[in-house]
Formats: structure tokens, C-alpha cells, sequence
């Protein structure tokens, strides 16, 4: 079975992009092809790899990927930008995708305050991320039930 290609964009790629294509991968990594690119990867923020092993994922092998690396060279299906800026910046560039979708999570690489701050709006970009994918592969799910009903009414 071919899986379908999903790809998450943000800006740096180091933390909300790659929190999500963890969580799919983890979700539904055997529907789902999960990768992440940014338009300037800056590397995986430390406190991204926390707060991930914090709830056992050990994404401490992840690296930021280039959005060059993707772009011109596959067709996702679903291609979906995590940021405001990602999807300001590069609406048009997927005419093969079948589908895109803008999150806007708020980035916490951006956040201030001290350490245990940081920490704390890196868990809640965490936590809301991780219930952004159950939503979409729920979303997919029911899309595929209401089809395969469709197809037996016939």
C-alpha cells in the first residue's frame, strides 16, 4: 500500500513542523508518509526534543529539513503550514497537492521569560499540536467511513 505524503511547513522547521510529523508518524505512521520542512531550517530547538521525550517520543534524531529539499521533487497529498509566515510566504508553491490546510500554532521558539516559561509554552505547543493530528486523522477517518458507506448505498 502506498501511504499518503503529508507534509508539515513552518518557518525553522525546529519545532512545531516537527512536533507534528512525530505525532502522525507515531498516530498513523502506517497510512501516512509524516515528513516536516522549513523555509529556513534553523535545527531542532533543545527544548522541542524535551518536552517530546517528556511524553516518550525520542525525536532527538530529527533534523530540520529544507523546504528545497521537498519542493519540485514529490507530490504530497496533504501539504499542511503550522505558521502564518510559512503559508504567507509560500501559498502557491504545491499545485500538486490535493490538499492544504493552515494551522497557525504559535510559535515557541519565540517565547520569553525564563527557562521554566520556555519550557512551559514549549508543553502547550506540544500538547496542542498533538491534538491538532488526532483532529485531522479523526477528520480523515470519518471522510473515509462516509465514503465507504456512499459506495454501498450505490
Amino acid at each position: 500500500m502506498n501511504k499518503a505524503m503529508v507534509l508539515f511547513l513552518c518557518t525553522g522547521n525546529s519545532a512545531r513542523s516537527q512536533m507534528a510529523e512525530a505525532f502522525l508518524r507515531e498516530q498513523a505512521g502506517s497510512i501516512y508518509d509524516a515528513h516536516s520542512a522549513g523555509l529556513n531550517p534553523q535545527g531542532v530547538h533543545p527544548l522541542t526534543i524535551q518536552v517530546m521525550e517528556e511524553i516518550g517520543m525520542d525525536i532527538s534524531g530529527a533534523q530540520s529539513k529544507s523546504l528545497t529539499q521537498y519542493l519540485g521533487k514529490t507530490s504530497p497529498k496533504w501539504v499542511i503550514f503550522v505558521c502564518e509566515n510559512a503559508e504567507r510566504s509560500c501559498p502557491r508553491i504545491w499545485p500538486f497537492s490535493l490538499q492544504t490546510e493552515s494551522w497557525r500554532i504559535e510559535d515557541p521558539v519565540e517565547a520569553s521569560g525564563d527557562e521554566l516559561e520556555q519550557l512551559m509554552k514549549f508543553r502547550s505547543v506540544r500538547d496542542q499540536v498533538e491534538a491538532r493530528v488526532i483532529q485531522w486523522i479523526a477528520e480523515r477517518n470519518a471522510d473515509v467511513e462516509t465514503a465507504i458507506e456512499l459506495e454501498t448505498q450505490e
